[in-house]
Order: C-alpha cells, then structure tokens, then sequence
C-alpha cells in the first residue's frame, strides 16, 4: 500500500453507547512522510450523558463539548469524508483494533454511515501497537521503555513518546496521539528495515486466513498478562483451522507440545488435558486484527524452541496439520465452549446500539444511507420509511430530532425524549452513562483531586457536574 493513515480519536465514553468528540490523523506515504494532517473536534450529540474522567482525560471543556463547529453528526459526516478522500490507505492507529476501530463501528452505526469503511477493500488496517510489541520483542532496544506497575515493559503511547523524548504536553489529544504514533513507528522502521514489510503483510483478514491454510510453522507474538511474548506455532488441518463459531478466530498448535499423546484422544478427554497447559497448547489469530506473523527462525533462537531440533519441530507440525480427526476435535471443543458461552449468556433485554455485529445492515439500507444523508431534513424524514433495517428508522429519527427537532410530528418528537429521558435517568447501573452515574463519577473523582489539592481539577468538575444537571434538568420534564 502506498499511503497510510494514522489516526486517534478522543471520546465521551464506552464504544457501543459513547461517542467520538475528537479526530486526529496524519496521512503518510509508503516510507512515512507526512502528506497532510487533519483535526477535529465535534459537539457532544443531544441526549448523550459523557463520562467525567473520559473528560478530563482528553482534556475536554464543557465549552468545548457544547460549542465546537461540528455538531456530531456533521462531524461524523467529515471523518467519513476524510476516510473516502484516501481511500485505498493502509489505515493504523496505536491499539485501534480494540478501541479506536469500535468507536468508528458504533458511531458510523449510530449515525447511518457504513460501519467498516477503515478495513473494506480496498482499504487495509494495523496496529502500531502490534507492530512495536513485535519489534520490541525481537529487540528490546528498539525504543527507551519504562516500566510498569508490575515490572514489564510499557508500550502505552504516551509512556513510549516520553521515553523517546517527544513533546507530549499534548498527549491525549488526537492529533498529538496521531502524529506521535507515526514517530515511534519511524524508529521501529528504521531498526527493522528487514521486517518492516512483513510486519505490515497482515494487514487485511485474507491475508492471514492464507497464511493459516497454507503449511507452515511461524513466529507469532502475544501480549499475556503485560509481557511481550513469541511463539512458535504450526498450522492445523487447512479444512479445520478456523473456530466454527468466531469465524475471525485461526488456530494454531505451539510447537513446544508434542502432540503424538493426544492425537488418538476422545474429545472430552482432549478437552480436560488441553485445559491443563501452560502456557496454552493452542495459540489463537484474530485474522481481522492484524497479528503479527514472522519467519519461524526468531522463535527458533529462544527457549523452548531452541532446546528442540529442527526435526522434532518439523514432525510435531506433519502430525498436527495431517491428523484431521484431531484438528477436527480441536474444532469441536472450541465451538462447544462458545455454545456454552452462548447458553449462559445474560438474557436481558439489548438496545439497537448492542446489535451492530449481532445482524448486518442489509445492502438495501446501505445503499439508501448516501442518498438520506444528501437530502433535506424533512426529506430525511419522508426517507425513514425507506429503510429496511428498523434500527435505521430509529437512529435517523434520533438524528433528527438532535439537528432538526423542529420538523418532527409533536407525538414522535416527544417519544424519542420520553426514550432518551428513561435511559439517562434511570436508577440503575445501566450499560450506558446515566446521569445519577455521573453525578457518582464526579463525587469520587472530586475526592480524588482534594486528596491531591488539585484546585484545577475541581473547578472542572465543578463545571462539568453543572453540565450534567443542565442535562438532568432538561429531561427529567420529558
């Protein structure tokens, strides 16, 4: 790919129900030299309760939460257009896989947009993270770390951009969070000028879905309890290979087991004797999360790997990858535990915000989404009806009673307030921020900051928790 995007996002609070406030990014080329940048900031969307401690985090006043230029959904509207702009990029943030990607999912939703656009062909995705836990790994003098709480190695952004010796005055910030990204990964570049490549290969889920079908033995890596760790691994039977039931899921057996005891097993009895590995027998890919995946001649040089003979290692992988009733058994096992999963699984009522990954949007809708988002808003009303996924009807009435109320018929305006009012006011440890949850935040972060005589802190708070009543006052009328 010969442009990558590097981006960070600032928020209110969790991915499914908080929202995106701040966009960061700088678009590089292939050898990471700046192209453009771009920042923005957006008002937080009516009706939503934000987190105080998300606040103060990313240092966003009340001023500029309520006043910015952008409301949310025309905010949302430009990330979108930044995204379309560059399109195809190498798209890549620092720990975007877990968060900043979700966040997109759950705003592009809320708001009627495709929710995949940063890794839908033609478009591919990574983690810088990823990438420096590797390099790292590899070569623990890559880039200055200092320690943890627990004694390992940080490779928290704005840890490693301080030990580097860059400017992080404005860390947590999305811009600064961007652009201190792409120099971390400039030195990983210039350190491992021979893998830099192949760091970057598995940056779409096909690739790595190839790479777990073919035969082969691999250098993989994980980050297990805050230590940087590589594997050694073999691939199974290519038929299977995947978890039945996350279909995102590869597996792959660690080479350090030797598997000849277990291949004739029952799939109970290889259950309870896989359960009893440390570390585990079996070492998972999330194919659309960009592992890294090396030559196996690294993990070749450390213990375990290197106390065995090539040709130990080699017989141990012929035996996986060509006993299909034992990879099919592996198979069995998983699907079994996630339908147990399932079983146990809480039956409480979900939101349509939850539903994003339980059911696609049909094509019907997405195809629908430019033309609704061009029109008028009392077109974008008329449109509604148009729509075949009801969780679309919803989230475009929320819309427009966030930006248009005005053109809302009196009884549907006041059900969607009465919804809103019920959620942010409920008494209940809700899943999404509630005003009373709030109001508790607030009490715990104030004592916090009078332990510490914090007076800047406190005055923030004191002006958020005005915010919040603000809200409550509005709503508790609905």
């Amino acid at each position: 790919m010969d442009r990558i995007i590097l981006y960070d996002s600032e928020t209110t609070n969790s991915s499914i129900f908080g929202s995106i406030i701040e966009f960061g990014a700088v678009v590089v080329d292939k050898n990471l030299k700046e192209l453009e940048k771009v920042s923005i900031r957006g008002r937080l969307p009516e009706g939503e309760v934000p987190s105080a401690k998300a606040l103060l985090v990313n240092s966003t006043s009340v001023d500029l939460l309520t006043k910015g230029n952008f409301s949310h959904y025309d905010f949302m509207g430009a990330i979108e257009r930044f995204f379309s702009k560059y399109t195809p990029s190498l798209i890549m943030g620092w720990h975007n896989t877990n968060f900043d990607r979700r966040m997109l999912h759950h705003n592009f939703f809320r708001n009627n947009r495709y929710p995949y656009i940063t890794h839908v062909s033609p478009n591919q995705e990574h983690d810088g993270l990823h990438i420096a836990r590797a390099a790292q790994t590899l070569n623990p003098e890559t880039l200055k770390t200092e320690l943890t709480d627990a004694g390992n190695p940080s490779l928290a952004l704005e840890s490693l951009a301080r030990m580097q010796g860059f400017d992080t005055s404005a860390s947590h910030t999305a811009y600064a969070d961007a652009y201190n990204s792409l120099m971390i990964l400039r030195i990983i570049k210039n350190k491992h000028k021979d893998n830099w490549e192949t760091f970057l290969k598995t940056s779409t889920k096909a690739s790595v879905e190839t790479l777990l079908k073919r035969e082969g033995i691999y250098s993989i890596f994980e980050n297990v309890k805050g230590r940087n760790m590589m594997y050694l691994a073999c691939t199974l039977h290519p038929n299977h290979c995947f978890h039945e039931r996350y279909e995102s899921w590869g597996y792959l057996w660690d080479c350090r087991r030797n598997p000849e005891p277990f291949l004739d097993l029952s799939v109970n009895q290889l259950r309870d004797t896989l359960k009893k590995f440390s570390p585990k027998a079996l070492r998972v890919l999330k194919t659309n999360k960009a592992p890294i995946v090396l030559d196996k001649k690294f993990a070749l040089k450390q213990k375990p790997y290197s106390d065995l003979e090539l040709s130990t290692i080699l017989k141990r992988a012929k035996m996986v990858r060509e006993n299909e009733k034992f990879c099919k058994n592996i198979q069995t096992i998983n699907r079994e535990i996630a339908d147990e999963k399932e079983q146990t699984k809480s039956q409480e009522d979900i939101v349509q915000e939850e539903t994003l990954y339980e059911k696609f949007i049909p094509n019907k809708d997405t195809a629908l989404f430019k033309t609704w988002h061009s029109s008028s808003w009392e077109d974008k009303l008329r449109l509604l009806d148009k729509f075949q996924d009801k969780r679309c009807s919803w989230f475009g009435q929320k819309i427009i009673y966030q930006e248009a109320p005005q053109i809302l018929p009196p009884d549907l305006y006041k059900n969607i307030k009465s919804e809103i009012a019920r959620r942010i006011l409920s008494k209940n440890n809700e899943k999404w921020q509630t005003v009373n949850m709030a109001y508790t935040e607030i009490d715990y972060l104030r004592d916090q900051a009078s332990n510490r005589d914090d007076e800047v802190e406190l005055k923030k708070l004191d002006e958020i928790n005005e915010f919040i009543m603000s809200i409550e006052k509005k709503y508790e009328i609905a």
